[in-house]
């Protein structure tokens, strides 16, 4: 499958990483791969490294360019997950190696890049009529790290 034609594809700059982060990327996530990777030649950066890679079948692109831009919060990708299991194997590959656990389901990986690692329901309940049901989630999800889906369903359904 490759990205030509694709209208959206997230590009990530890394100082000298590219290859790295999509190896280590690659390995986390299913239907995952490494599509192309090409060094390019006499750029205002010198010769840089383009990898083209697949998460959950969704194409993204890497560069290796040198230091002149870092990670912050402001942007992060989601991962909605549907089980505790996937919430759990999502938060501790991404931490793997270096990363940082935040709060509310964030986390930092070893390069920088932010995550939220989330229960797919959590969607369903904040956006619920009940507005006590969606007052407990977020009390329960601002207390938590990763994200503990038994507890938030406690929550959800109340005393």
């Amino acid at each position: 499958m490759a990205t030509i034609g694709q209208k959206l594809v997230p590009h990530l700059w890394f100082d000298q990483e590219a290859r790295q982060a999509a190896e280590f990327y690659t390995s986390i996530f299913d239907d995952a791969w490494i599509e192309h990777t090409v060094t390019l030649e006499d750029t205002p950066s010198g010769a840089v490294e383009v990898v083209t890679f697949f998460l959950l079948g969704q194409p993204f692109q890497a560069i290796s360019a040198g230091p002149l831009f870092s990670f912050n919060e402001s942007i992060s990708f989601m991962v909605k997950c549907d089980t505790q299991e996937e919430i759990d194997h999502y938060w501790h590959g991404l931490t793997a190696g270096g990363g940082q656990e935040v709060e509310c389901g964030w986390l930092k990986d070893q390069f920088g890049l932010s995550w939220q690692v989330v229960p797919s329901v959590l969607d369903l309940m904040l956006q619920s009529s009940d507005p006590q049901a969606v007052a407990r989630v977020t009390q329960a999800f601002l207390r938590m790290g990763k994200f503990d889906l038994v507890a938030l369903e406690r929550a959800y359904a109340g005393p």
